[in-house]
């Protein structure tokens, strides 16, 4: 399943500069907002599920090679953030759900 399909059904709002996501196939994903978690658990391609929205996660996000983060709980990164995962080719994603909700949803999806 592409990451396209993925923000469709999710109704994901994108926070970093639209790209073709149809080519972007995420391989799993990790849910975490301990950043020294995720640099241990989670594996390049994968999706990150995420409440924090600070800078940090675009240097862990880019260092792991994600496919994408999401960011859950209308949590909102600042400009700065945003334009750093731009310049990183980080895709930073956004909804108003619950962590647990996204998790739950892609697990159906089988993205595992």
């Amino acid at each position: 399943m592409n990451l396209q399909t993925i923000i469709d059904q999710l109704q994901l709002n994108i926070l970093t500069e639209p790209r073709d996501f149809t080519g972007i196939t995420p391989q799993g994903g990790y849910a975490s907002d301990l950043l020294s978690c995720v640099m241990a658990g989670a594996k390049s391609n994968n999706l990150w599920i995420t409440l924090q929205a600070h800078l940090n996660i675009v240097a862990v996000a880019s260092m792991l090679d994600v496919a994408a983060v999401i960011i859950t709980e209308n949590a909102q990164p600042d400009e700065t953030t945003i334009n750093k995962a731009n310049e990183q080719g980080v895709i930073l994603l956004s909804t108003h759900k619950l962590s647990y909700e996204i998790c739950g949803i892609l697990w159906e999806m089988n993205i595992r």
